[in-house]
């Protein structure tokens, strides 16, 4: 069979693909179905966070495969029980809602901040207060809450009481805050917004007027969570907490899983029938998400990630001092972003030739987020293949 061809024949027509068939991963390698091999610079888009066939995953999946797989969210199930407890531990949360997906816990978080003032008497604040350039999924409600006009294109009309904000003008925000505002959502960086990271002060001063006015604080950590940043979670830079936090991407490690994590305080506004999933939790994927945590965390995998992301953005610093084509390099830990003074594609496209794969967000930056076990050898064959691509621009 011709993967390629079988595909665009009965796939829906959603994503521009690159050419290749991906059959087989491994660390921070990945293979085509011709046998070549790529260094993997994407995982998923910050979800392989271990990289591919993490044998200690490909055991706990394993196991689990011959014990339950499935059962409705009307039971208790012990895999469910303990990662909602290591996920509020190692946490500001009280309650965690699982669901299968960023855009599912980020669907979660806005019903949430709703039912929250509706049930303690204040049901006229309802709207949200978004950032321009946020992505927050492909829901209805999610995409609404995206601030970015390609995303939304074509669905309107979109759904009402979602407010747009420049991210880091915290007096723009302020001006956005009124009456009838329930929550502020934002990421603590925004990835596909072209890995734009907070003023220093930003998110205290977001906290301070959420605080101020009585509205929610949402962090939207689908990306940056599970220690994409050199913390477990991004918010632990700063020590600025929300009030709901929204996870997925890593925290499976490619199954899919999502997670809403909340106070009690608000979480309380959630009662039986008040939302649901069926799939959201299962036995087979908590029980590989809560080894991937412990892995994450005990292994010291995330003591690397930082010290990794200086290493990667110093090389890229030098590359910028050689090249003028590139403008800007930004990001935490190793969630890296270069901005460039020309289109991204060409770059991506002249890297996979290469044998690196790598990603270009917002048309002009190219965006770094490779498995968290990758090695400074590794950085080093991107920073060598980059280089010898913009020799020939």
């Amino acid at each position: 069979m011709d993967i390629k061809q079988t595909a665009d024949k009965h796939i829906a027509n959603t994503y521009a693909r690159y050419p290749l068939a991906l059959v087989r991963g491994e660390g921070c390698r990945v293979w085509d179905d011709e046998g070549r091999s790529y260094v993997d610079f994407i995982a998923g888009i910050a979800v392989c966070n271990l990289g591919h066939a993490h044998p200690a995953l490909v055991e706990t999946l394993t196991a689990q495969a011959r014990k339950l797989w499935h059962v409705s969210n009307l039971f208790y199930t012990q895999p469910q029980a303990e990662l909602a407890a290591w996920l509020t531990e190692h946490s500001f949360a009280d309650r965690v809602f699982f669901a299968n997906s960023g855009a599912e816990a980020n669907e979660a978080a806005i019903k949430l901040a709703r039912r929250y003032f509706k049930e303690n008497g204040a049901a006229e604040r309802y709207r949200m207060v978004s950032m321009k350039q946020s992505f927050h999924g492909r829901t209805m409600a999610t995409l609404s809450a995206t601030g970015q006009e390609k995303v939304r294109k074509g669905y309107d009309p979109i759904l009402e009481g979602f407010d747009f904000v420049a991210f880091n003008d915290i007096e723009e925000l302020a001006c956005a805050i009124g009456p009838a505002t329930c929550a502020v959502m934002l990421e603590p960086i925004q990835g596909e917004g072209g890995v734009v990271v907070p003023h220093r002060d930003y998110l205290a001063q977001v906290r301070k007027l959420c605080d101020e006015s009585g509205c929610l604080l949402i962090y939207d950590e689908v990306q940056t969570g599970m220690g994409r940043t050199g913390k477990l979670f991004a918010y632990e830079h700063s020590g600025i907490a929300p009030d709901i936090l929204t996870l997925a991407k890593a925290l499976g490690n490619g199954l899919p899983i999502g997670a809403m994590l909340a106070t009690e305080r608000v979480a309380s506004a959630f009662v039986p029938g008040a939302h649901a999933t069926t799939f959201g939790g299962t036995p087979l994927v908590t029980s590989v998400a809560l080894k991937v945590l412990k892995l994450i965390v005990e292994e010291g995998i995330l003591d690397e990630v930082q010290p990794k992301g200086d290493y990667f953005r110093s090389g890229l610093e030098k590359l910028k001092s050689k090249y003028p084509v590139i403008e800007e390099v930004r990001g935490k830990g190793l969630l890296v972003g270069a901005r460039l003074n020309i289109p991204g594609a060409p770059i991506v496209n002249a890297c996979m030739e290469r044998g690196y794969l790598i990603n270009c967000v917002q048309d002009n930056i190219l965006r770094f987020a490779p498995p968290l076990i990758i090695s400074r050898e590794e950085i080093d064959g991107v920073l060598d293949c980059l280089d010898e691509v913009f020799t020939t621009i």
